[in-house]
C-alpha cells in the first residue's frame, strides 16, 4: 500500500515496546500490537523546497531564497511502518517500508550553524510515494522524494551513535517487510497455451528439443522438474524400471527410443562363443590356426 496521510499522532498504547517484546514470548502472533523500535520527538527533517508539495508533513517554509527547508518532526519506527508527524500543522505520514527504496547514513552541513559549516551525520531516505497497486505509466522520478532526518544525541552518546540507532531501527524493521514479488513476471513467462515459455538446458545426446536445439526442453508451468527424456529423466530404480524396460530387457521409455535388440541382457553360452570364434577367429579379427589358440582348460 502507498504512504497515507494522518491527522493525529499515534498513541503510545497501540505499540509494544521493543524491551517488552524481547522479554517474553508473545501469546499470539496474530493481530498483535506493532513493536516500537524507536521513538523520538523534535527530530529535524531536511528536504528540498520543490518537494514540499509531495510531502504533506512539510509546512510552508519561511520567506527566503533557501533551496532547502528544515522542519521539526516526531518519529515512530515500528515493526509495521515508519510514522512521521509534524505537530505544527497537525499532519503526519504513515510510510510502509517497501516505500523506503533507500536509506543510509549521510554526512551533511549542520543547517543550524552560521559561517563555518560543521559536518554532522543524518539518516538519508529516498521515498517512493507511488501506489504499487496501480499500473500507471507515470515517471517514477516524479514520485520519488528525498528526506534527511537529524537527531540530537542523548547524554553520553555521540551524534554518530544517535543516528546509528535510528538507522538500525529502520533497517531491522525493513527486513520484516521484503519487497513483494511482481506477479506480472510469472504471467509473462507463459505462452498462449498457458505453458511455461522458459527453456531448460540439460545435457543430453541424441535428443532434439525446441527448434532442433539438442538438450533444450520446454519448462513446466507448475514450477516442477521438466519431463524426462532419454538419458536425463532421473534415476531408474526398482520401482520404475518397468516404465523404461520390458520383460526382455528392451528399452521402451514411454514409446521413445529404439529397442536394445534380441538377446539383450542374456549371457551367451559356451557353444555360441565357440561357434563365433571358429567362424570369425579370435575376437572376430580373422582366422588363425589351431596352434595359435590358447589350449582350453577344463
Amino acid at each position: 500500500m502507498p504512504p497515507t496521510t494522518i491527522r493525529t499522532a499515534p498513541n503510545e498504547d497501540i505499540f509494544t515496546s521493543l524491551a517488552d517484546h524481547q522479554a517474553q514470548t508473545p501469546s499470539t502472533f496474530y493481530n498483535a500490537k506493532p513493536v516500537l523500535h524507536y521513538k523520538k520527538n523534535g527530530i529535524r527533517a531536511i528536504a528540498s523546497v520543490d518537494q514540499i508539495s509531495k510531502l504533506p508533513i512539510l509546512g510552508t517554509p519561511e520567506a527566503g531564497d533557501a533551496s532547502t527547508t528544515v522542519q521539526t518532526l516526531d518519529v515512530w519506527i515500528s515493526s509495521e511502518n515508519l510514522t512521521l508527524f509534524n505537530t505544527a500543522i497537525s499532519t503526519g505520514m504513515s510510510i510502509p517500508y517497501p516505500s523506503i527504496s533507500l536509506h543510509a547514513i549521510q554526512r551533511l552541513d549542520d543547517p543550524s550553524t552560521q559561517g563555518e559549516q560543521e559536518q554532522i551525520p543524518g539518516l538519508y531516505m529516498q521515498l517512493d510515494l507511488s501506489d504499487p497497486n496501480c499500473g500507471g505509466d507515470d515517471d517514477d522520478e516524479d514520485n520519488a522524494v528525498e528526506l534527511t532526518l537529524l537527531t540530537t544525541p542523548e547524554e553520553g552518546e555521540t551524534s554518530a551513535q544517535a543516528v546509528q540507532k535510528m538507522f538500525d531501527a529502520v533497517s531491522n524493521c525493513s527486513n520484516l517487510h521484503p519487497d513483494p514479488a511482481f506477479d506480472g513476471e510469472d504471467e509473462e513467462m507463459l505462452d498462449a497455451d498457458g505453458r511455461d515459455s522458459r527453456i531448460v538446458f540439460e545435457g543430453s545426446v541424441g535428443y532434439e528439443g525446441i527448434s532442433g536445439l539438442p538438450g533444450v526442453q520446454q519448462g513446466v508451468a507448475d514450477g516442477g522438474l521438466p519431463p524426462p527424456f532419454p538419458g536425463s529423466g532421473g534415476w531408474i530404480t526398482a520401482e520404475n524400471v518397468g516404465d523404461f524396460f520390458d520383460e526382455e530387457g528392451n528399452w521402451i521409455g514411454g514409446g521413445e527410443g529404439e529397442g536394445l535388440g534380441e538377446g539383450a541382457g542374456r549371457v551367451r553360452t559356451r557353444e555360441e562363443r565357440d561357434g563365433e570364434e571358429g567362424a570369425d577367429g579370435v575376437n572376430g579379427t580373422g582366422t588363425e590356426s589351431d596352434e595359435s589358440k590358447r589350449p582350453r582348460t577344463e
